[in-house]
């Protein structure tokens, strides 16, 4: 019974913390929940959007509104990755000290990480996947909760560099950011040319964040989800029989086994935020968009063709 509790808890805080950050956010509804999914599932998001959409807004009221410490990483073609981990120096006695670089944080902001070459893109695997940092043969654990949201412009603009598919499996999710609504656009130029100091109320903290990553760990699925998720995963591979044709013809390389994980635990949160205590199909389904985006590498033929990974990803349902 305490675990449904928890839920019922769970459920009405994510209603006050949506709330809180709606009151600085302007539409994006799907983009927050997307983000706050990944959050709640202890994954990290890759934001991809030309500029000047709110990614980096979005991700600053979100970690403002948690509680958490916020740092924000601007990739530059000059970035190296001391100027993210950290370095050793020597202090006044001549010993070595290590300074701890912006990576040590519980939200990190990569602004326009595909703007800097891989060697520095690199450097949050271990961080990303492990939760630390190894510096001059030295192992520094990260504080949890830590989640590393990514914002990226269209890899089309001149002047980017893709990230390396080591990484982008790392991202639990990978959302699009569209240009807002008319309406929305209208709120957004009334809202930010005038003075405006409001800053969301914390509704969460490190514990609490903590322990509902726990629960959603605990929450049961049913048998026919998990195989259902696996289906998707192991369908997007061109090689599998049972792979739909749009498979087959257009997509070089299909999702991993990290997806199907993704899959089940998006899923979970998916389906605690809207009440329920167990996911279905349809909880699937809501994510996998997101989780399968940046993991299905599309061949010639589908650029020549203009197919979009959203499609091919419907091909699975």
């Amino acid at each position: 019974m305490s675990d449904v509790k928890d839920i019922i808890e769970f459920r009405k805080k994510y209603q006050d913390l949506k709330d809180e950050i709606a009151k600085v956010i302007v539409g994006q509804e799907n983009v927050i929940d997307q983000i706050l999914i990944s959050i709640f599932s202890g994954g990290h998001t890759l934001l991809i959007g030309v500029p000047g959409l709110a990614k980096t807004l979005i991700v600053n009221t979100i970690s403002n509104a948690l509680g958490l410490e916020f740092k924000r990483i601007q990739f530059t073609p000059d970035l190296m990755p001391s100027d993210i981990l950290g370095s050793e120096v020597l202090d006044v006695k001549r010993n070595f000290k290590f300074i701890k670089g912006p990576v040590f944080s519980n939200i990190i902001l990569a602004d326009e990480i595909n703007r800097t070459p891989p060697k520095t893109q690199s450097a949050l695997l271990e961080a990303m996947q492990e939760y630390s940092v190894t510096v001059a043969g030295q192992n520094y654990k990260l504080t949890k909760p830590y989640f590393v949201l990514a914002t990226q412009n269209p890899i089309e603009q001149e002047g980017t560099y893709p990230l390396p598919e080591a990484q982008l499996d790392r991202f639990m999710f990978s959302v699009n950011l569209d240009y807002p609504s008319y309406d929305d656009e209208v709120k957004v130029v009334s809202k930010t040319t005038t003075i405006n100091n409001f800053k969301p109320k914390v509704i969460y903290d490190i514990d609490s964040i903590l322990k509902f990553q726990t629960l959603i760990r605990k929450v049961p699925v049913v048998e026919n989800v998990v195989k259902y998720a696996v289906s998707i995963s192991t369908k997007s591979r061109p090689s599998n029989n049972n792979s739909p044709e749009l498979i087959k013809n257009f997509v070089s390389w299909g999702a991993g086994p990290r997806a199907s994980q993704n899959l089940i635990l998006a899923a979970k949160t998916n389906a605690v935020f809207r009440g329920k205590y167990t996911p279905d199909i349809e909880d699937i389904q809501a994510v996998a968009k997101s989780v399968l985006r940046h993991r299905i590498i599309k061949n010639y033929k589908a650029e020549a063709e203009n197919i979009s990974i959203d499609k091919i990803i419907e091909s699975l349902y």
